[in-house]
């Protein structure tokens, strides 16, 4: 299937071009200005803005798009082309072009608008990277979604991709973790033993305790903490594991955080920062003010290895090994991206919460320090996200706090038990990932257009119903005339026409929730369609009626039959 915005914008460059070769415009390089659908439907299908080109042809705008109009070749898409100020040119995709588009369409089927952006070409996106400390919170569900949907789109694009879960099992995290257990399972035999505050409270690891109490009695009460935090470790990804099929995520490599340290990658990667430069012993960053030096003196500190990230626009040096010899999150997280780099993969996106914003900035610095270019790697952050429902009674939405197991957060569990997987996964992706997210249950839970996962799956649900029905008559779209399908089957087709585009914007911008959009836009689109243009009625005549089931076809997304 072509991509009508981009045989525009060849066919634009193609007269600029030819308007330079003879003169009508000096010569200049072409920049790459997109054609999109304009703002408003009575200004066409498709538009240009050529005012874009002003400051470079020395030209006005109005002036320039009459240019390129004249000079452009015919083409077979285009019924005709308006000009519009400041200096906008719209074209209208012809009507017969539209209707041919359907038996195009339907025999691509799921490779519709499969894209070459990609070919031959390898992505990764790392998304989730949870810590294997407890179960996947709300939180961590939004980034998953958004990291799954990334993935799909690159694949549609062309790409060949991986997606990786990087297992943090290693530092502080999961001596805890360990050390909970341990007094969680020593209660569970009988033990008098104090429960630190600051330790693991969630009841999952009581659940956890209760059965390594079952399977092995106090056969256990000689081990330490690592032979427990072993056992939370795995009871933990399986869960996440669980719970991220629940809504049909699935990663291909799990990297071991723990790897770096047994390969000595970790180390390599801080000696080769230090012989470039880019290291230094001290009890304080060198650019500390008198304050801080003071502050430094005052509490004893002892001389860490610092990071002179500074040097690479850091608003500060960043500490890569503490002064009791152990690392912060720094140094391995260079290290991975430093692996990940010599995978060889042309793009790697990282889902990361906003949270860690400045931690992305300082792994690129150090990938700079190592003499590596960090402009494969990509980060799409992700904010906040929290479970809601309205409170009648106080007149306000308030936060869900469901989740038995889990201690005080809701879980991805939580919301597929209140709700349903297409939902989890809707509503997750309906906003940017910019923007922060109340996930409103009561809404989500609606049988009822007013939930966008319903209004779109029923679009679906409406079309088969009508197949059913043409079945049961014994009706079929057999040499159906396109040609007789009206204006409103045709705005349909060219919201349809739309989705190369959606795709390409959505993959080169790294914006994963312009999909979500185009599908509740197109589902806007069919449904008064569908109020309108009756298929079966008595009052369609037959061939009108096997051309309007032809078209319902362009429907066959996967959803439910029936709802």
């Amino acid at each position: 299937m072509k991509q009508l915005n981009q045989e525009l914008e060849k066919a634009i460059s193609a007269a600029l071009l030819s308007a330079q070769a003879d003169g009508r415009l000096p010569t200049f390089d072409v920049p790459a200005i997109p054609v999109s659908p304009p703002k408003r439907a009575d200004q066409g299908d498709l538009s240009y803005p050529a005012m874009g080109l002003a400051r470079l042809a020395r030209k006005n705008p109005l002036d320039i798009a009459r240019l390129i109009v004249d000079s452009m070749n015919s083409l077979d898409f285009i019924d005709h082309i308006d000009i519009a100020p400041p200096g906008f040119i719209n074209f209208t995709i012809a009507a017969d072009y539209l209707k041919r588009q359907v038996d195009t369409i339907i025999a691509e089927g799921d490779n519709f608008f499969r894209l070459s952006i990609g070919a031959g070409k390898t992505a990764q996106v790392e998304f989730v990277s949870a810590n294997p400390s407890g179960p996947i919170t709300i939180g961590h569900t939004r980034g998953a979604v958004v990291g799954d949907a990334m993935a799909r789109l690159l694949e549609a694009a062309g790409y060949q991709v991986q997606r990786e879960y990087y297992y943090n099992n290693a530092g502080n995290q999961m001596v805890i973790l360990g050390k909970s257990l341990m007094l969680r399972y020593l209660q569970q035999i009988g033990d008098d033993v104090d429960y630190p505050a600051d330790y693991y409270q969630g009841e999952y690891l009581v659940d956890v305790a209760a059965q390594l109490a079952d399977e092995n009695g106090d056969s256990l009460r000689a081990r330490d903490w690592a032979y427990f935090k072993d056992a939370a470790e795995s009871q933990m990804f399986q869960w996440i594991n669980r719970s991220l099929a629940s809504i049909d995520i699935k990663h291909d490599e799990f990297f071991n955080e723990t790897s770096l340290f047994e390969c000595g990658r970790i180390w390599r990667t801080l000696e080769l920062m230090r012989e470039n430069g880019h290291v230094y012993e001290a009890t304080h960053w060198e650019g500390a003010d008198a304050v801080e030096v003071a502050d430094v003196a005052a509490k004893g500190y002892e001389p860490a290895t610092w990071f002179h990230s500074s040097a690479f626009g850091d608003e500060k040096d960043r500490v890569m090994v503490k002064s009791d010899g152990a690392p912060t999150y720094t140094l391995p997280d260079i290290a991975y991206h430093c692996d990940k780099l010599e995978r060889g993969f042309d793009i790697a996106v990282n889902v990361l919460g906003t949270d860690h914003f400045s931690q992305a900035q300082v792994v690129k610095y150090g990938l700079q320090a190592l003499g590596m270019d960090p402009a494969p790697i990509h980060v799409i952050f992700v904010q906040m996200v929290r479970a809601v429902r309205w409170n009648q009674a106080r007149g306000e939405y308030e936060a869900v706090k469901q989740s038995k197991r889990a201690g005080d957060f809701d879980t991805l569990d939580d919301l597929v038990e209140m709700t349903s997987a297409d939902a989890v996964r809707y509503h997750m992706l309906a906003r940017s990932p910019n923007s922060q997210l109340d996930f409103d249950v009561d809404q989500v839970v609606k049988q009822s257009n007013e939930n966008p996962v319903y209004y779109i799956q029923n679009a679906y649900v409406r079309c088969a119903g009508i197949f059913r029905e043409a079945d049961e008559r014994g009706f079929s779209d057999k040499d159906a005339d396109l040609s007789l399908l009206g204006a409103d089957e045709l705005c349909f087709i060219r919201k349809a026409l739309e989705l190369g585009n959606v795709i390409e914007q959505a993959v080169l911008n790294y914006e994963p929730h312009k999909i979500a959009f185009y599908a509740h836009e197109l589902a806007s689109v069919f449904h008064p369609i569908y109020d309108r243009v009756r298929v079966l009625h008595s009052e369609a005549p037959p061939d009108v009626a096997k051309a309007r089931l032809r078209f319902l076809q362009l429907m066959g997304m996967s959803a439910p039959e029936r709802m």
